[in-house]
């Protein structure tokens, strides 16, 4: 794992950072390295373009195909076994 160190952190601002981490009974090591995870999670707009990405790799439906359902696909190769 990565390391970090952050220099010159105003002091009211650790200050503010211990107490939050005190009130949630955690180390304020712990209370950082949760910030920083919340603070790297996605955006909704990467989540969103991600969705758009996977969804252009299946090809459109063609009108008129009948698709087997999965229920189908399963017994078939149930079958063949």
């Amino acid at each position: 794992m990565g390391q970090v160190v952050i220099r010159n952190i105003d002091d009211v601002v650790l200050e503010r950072l211990k107490a939050r981490a005190a009130e949630q009974h955690k180390s304020l090591e712990q209370s950082l390295r949760e910030l920083l995870a919340e603070a790297a999670k996605p955006s909704r707009a990467e989540l969103l373009a991600e969705v758009d990405r996977i969804r252009a790799m299946t090809p459109p439906r063609k009108p008129g195909v009948q698709y087997p359902s999965a229920e189908e696909m399963i017994r078939e190769d149930r079958d063949t076994r």
